[in-house]
């Protein structure tokens, strides 16, 4: 090691070069290269899992492509996982493409994942839900990065510890600092299986909180019992340097002294050596902040350090986060290391690389230690010269993609107005603050609108990274990728929507995975509504690959080897583990879906089991509908759905037979509810209905006689009996005269206002239609105004939220009109009604000329040719138009 190297560093007479950084950082990035680029070492240190280290030559593989996570999981417990995210103008990855361009070893000195991922599990129940701990997201390499600290978020996930960003001491709820994330150091995201599967992300190294334990043992790592009152100390180095500055904004603050800084101005070595002095200066004043976890994670790198000096000399290279850059400094007994060290727990772990993406490296996506603007920087690296030009020329061909009308002059005045704000505000050179500043007022207006797709696309972005397919994998994350290949379904970080057509093989093939990948929690995709057809042979997915589904591919490998084998067995547990029918028949849908023909028998007499011994009405009504959905997926995907058709109709006769008593005596809440289920049991029965068996035509006479006795039964609620009468009333089984005279009778003085107010509820309300029932039947609309007028004023105020809720539920098209028929009165109302007479604008009769007069605009728009012949399909048209017309 040349003595230049030595005085670089910081070491008084020898020692490694130490290369404190900011993980994230591209002027970070830019020094190490060019540290190293000067230093020449021998071998190269990174902060990191030494189990990575077989991993390290795959970094040189062509496709390889950044963002891309290093990922740990439990072997026993793939759950429980750890992501160390690596950008293309991170420091760690600069070092590592570095090492192996110049044929120089390089090696991960950080705490194992194997004692992180133990130590967190072993302190879950210590933390009370901290979900990993300081543990997890130290062994995850993970260190503060001097920022801001970024509070604790829970994630839905069965968690992973990301490293490099971040500190996992923030339970949430417990107050946790939710301010921004810097990470000088290490970063970690901590999310572990606590409870449902929350997770905790982690916090910056540098946002440190003083809850380690009071009393820790006598080699110096946290005891098991913490104390109850714990000291809550954040420290943000960044915040504490940019105030000695005279910033009152850190990120500023960094972007001016660093990222600004180009790469070959002065010494190489004189970033770091004045980062770590600042560094000693806050380590003397704050110690270890508190975390003493950091004590253990330090005493590991330094005996790593000492071995590389062993086998290499001095001519050794660290870089690690600058906060640490004083503790390996620090000059300590070997024994006194070895015992932080000694006895840390272990698990048996697996490692490899996995794809990553800028948003997850984003703080808005609740990583910790993520940054704001990873696209930013991102380009603060692939551009080190004329970087606002470049950045300019991105955001205008962004717009201009989006139909906004942006020229080479707006650009230009753009770049001016970037320059000329830097200049007022004291800045070296525009940062993002300006360069936005100036991209709202020149090219989009003013307006935050555009602006926010320039910072989603640009700023964030959506840069998916890629991994070698030598790289190690569990066998079914092998299948799913051959899967992903012949189908053709390319994973994408970028949202997007797929049309599925399943008549086609591979749409119907795309369909099958993306639906077996749900049933094991790969959520890959979710199903949406579809905008064109409604058939059951169309679908539409929203599709978006997160880094995180790695983990979860690795834990559904515990099912099989293969995604069909894995759904296959995953929901045959899933079935006998059920603790609900209806769970069970959403099962039995899911498995026609994904067509898992193994796995129905096993589904099947689970479900019939149940079905048998469940006598509450309420879960059959709840069961019966996903059941009969699954009857129409036979005709498009091939599936034998016998079974689940004699199921049905069994689960439909003891719907039918309970029903009735199962509505006496309910209170309001429990009747709205029994009202739902009535609602799903006659769309289940409309489609068993449908199909050509005479049994299901049976089943729908049943159905109505069903809701013949609930329409006139005393002990059934009002809304109920209200419901049971439209329902009959909209399949003809009942009379308008007769749904006139019910409804008579209950809007009659003798009925109490709130169950009359229910029963009109049930009849018109719900989403059902109602108001144009009201609209197009005068009778009904009359006695509704009729018992309205004559609520007396005592009962009024109780029954109006109830009719306010029923009306106000209308389309404002809906609620005009009838308001302009009852202003109207009972005189003039039947003309209303009539055909258009009335109304202004419209005579009493049919105007035939008027009729004809529209006739080829509507042909035209239909894509007819000419007028049909005598009695064809032409003139039926036309005589079916000159009625619509009229």
């Amino acid at each position: 090691m040349t003595g230049t190297v030595r005085g670089g560093s910081g070491a008084a007479g020898g020692g490694p070069l130490l290369l404190g950084v900011r993980h994230h950082g591209p002027g970070s990035a830019r020094a190490v290269r060019a540290a190293l680029d000067a230093a020449r070492p021998r071998a190269l240190l990174i902060e990191g899992p030494p189990e990575a280290d077989v991993l390290i030559p795959l970094a040189a593989e062509e496709d390889m492509r950044p963002p891309v996570a290093l990922l740990a999981h439990a072997v026993d417990e793939p759950g429980r996982s750890a992501f160390w995210p690596l950008a293309e103008f991170s420091p760690e990855w600069v070092a590592i493409r570095w090492a192996l361009e110049h044929g120089v070893p390089a090696r991960f000195i950080d705490l194992p994942a194997t004692h992180t991922l133990a130590w967190s599990r072993d302190t879950e129940g210590e933390l009370g839900g901290d979900a990993g701990g300081d543990g997890a997201e130290r062994g995850g390499g993970a260190d503060s990065g001097a920022g801001p600290g970024a509070g604790s978020q829970a994630s839905s996930g069965t968690g992973a510890v990301e490293a490099f960003g971040g500190r996992p001491d923030a339970a949430p709820g417990a107050g946790a600092d939710t301010t921004a994330g810097s990470n000088v150091e290490a970063e970690t995201e901590v999310e572990t299986e606590t409870g449902a599967g929350s997770g905790v992300e982690a916090t910056p190294d540098t946002d440190r909180r003083a809850d380690a334990d009071p009393g820790a043992d006598s080699g110096g790592r946290p005891s098991a019992d913490r104390s109850a009152m714990e000291t809550d100390i954040r420290i943000d180095p960044l915040a504490v340097l940019a105030d000695a500055a005279g910033y009152d904004d850190p990120e500023r603050w960094w972007e001016d002294v660093v990222e600004h800084r180009g790469a070959g101005e002065g010494d190489a070595l004189a970033p770091f050596l004045v980062l770590e002095e600042a560094m000693g200066a806050l380590r003397e004043a704050y110690g270890s902040g508190g975390h003493d976890r950091d004590l253990v994670r330090e005493a590991y790198m330094r005996l790593q350090v000492r071995a590389a000096q062993r086998e290499f000399g001095d001519a050794v290279a660290v870089v690690c986060g600058a906060w640490h850059v004083p503790a390996l400094r620090q000059k300590t007994a070997v024994a006194a290391d070895r015992a932080l060290v000694k006895g840390l727990p272990k698990v048996k772990t697996d490692m490899t690389w996995v794809p990553w993406t800028y948003r997850r490296l984003a703080r808005a996506s609740g990583y910790g230690a993520g940054i704001d603007s990873p696209g930013w920087y991102g380009h603060l690296f692939a551009a080190p010269d004329r970087p606002v030009e470049r950045w300019m020329t991105k955001v205008a061909g962004l717009l201009r993609g989006e139909d906004r009308i942006v020229s080479s002059a707006h650009v230009i005045e753009a770049v001016r107005l970037a320059e000329t704000l830097a200049a007022m505000r004291g800045r070296p050179l525009p940062g993002l603050g300006e360069t936005t500043d100036a991209v709202r007022a020149v090219m989009c207006e003013g307006s935050d609108v555009p602006l926010a797709l320039v910072h989603d696309r640009l700023v964030v972005g959506d840069v998916l990274g890629e991994v070698p397919r030598a790289a190690p994998a569990v066998p079914l994350q092998r299948d799913l990728d051959r899967s992903q290949r012949r189908l053709r379904l390319k994973p994408e970080a970028l949202e997007r929507e797929l049309e599925l057509d399943l008549r086609k093989e591979t749409d119907a093939g795309r369909s099958r995975l993306l639906h077996r990948l749900r049933l094991l929690g790969v959520a890959w995709g979710e199903p949406v509504a579809s905008r064109g057809s409604t058939g059951t042979f169309r679908e539409t997915w929203r599709l978006r690959w997160e880094p995180e589904l790695a983990v979860r591919v690795a834990e559904a490998g515990v099912w099989g080897t293969t995604v069909l084998a894995a759904a296959t067995a995953k929901a045959e547990a899933d079935a006998v583990a059920a603790q609900a029918l209806a769970d069970v028949t959403g099962l039995a849908e899911r498995c026609l879906l994904a067509e898992l023909s193994q796995a129905l028998p096993v589904v099947m007499q689970v479900l019939a089991d149940r079905a048998a011994l469940d006598t509450d009405v309420g879960h059959l009504a709840q069961a019966l509908p996903a059941l009969v959905r699954s009857l129409r997926y036979g005709d498009v995907r091939g599936t034998d759905t016998g079974a689940l058709a004699g199921v049905a109709a069994g689960l439909a006769e003891r719907i039918f037979v309970g029903l009735p008593p199962a509505c006496a005596a309910l209170d309001a809440h429990a009747a709205e509810e029994m009202r739902r289920h009535v609602d799903a049991v006659h769309g289940a029965v409309a489609l068993l209905g449908d199909a050509p068996a005479p049994d299901h035509q049976d089943l729908r006479d049943r159905w109505h006689s069903v809701l013949r006795v609930l329409s006139v039964r005393d002990t059934v609620p009002g809304v109920v009996r209200g419901r049971a009468v439209r329902l009959l009333l909209d399949d003809g089984e009942l009379g308008q005269d007769e749904a006139a005279r019910l409804m008579g009778l209950v809007l009659s003085p003798g009925t109490p206002p709130g169950d009359a107010a229910a029963w009109i509820e049930g009849f018109v309300g719900g989403g059902s239609g109602g108001g144009m029932l009201l609209v197009h039947d005068e009778r009904l609309l009359g006695l509704v105004d009729s018992w309205l007028t004559g609520v007396p004023a005592e009962a009024f105020t109780d029954v109006l939220p109830l009719l306010r809720r029923t009306f106000s539920a209308y389309e404002p098209g809906v609620r005009r009109t009838l308001g302009e028929l009852v202003r109207r009165g009972p005189g003039e109302r039947g003309s209303v009604t009539a055909a258009g007479s009335g109304i202004p604008g419209f005579a009493a009769e049919l105007d035939p000329g008027r009729a004809d007069a529209v006739l080829p605009v509507v042909r035209l728009l239909l894509g007819l040719d000419g007028p049909g012949g005598p009695g064809g399909a032409g003139e039926g048209i036309d005589n079916d138009l000159a009625e619509v017309a009229g």
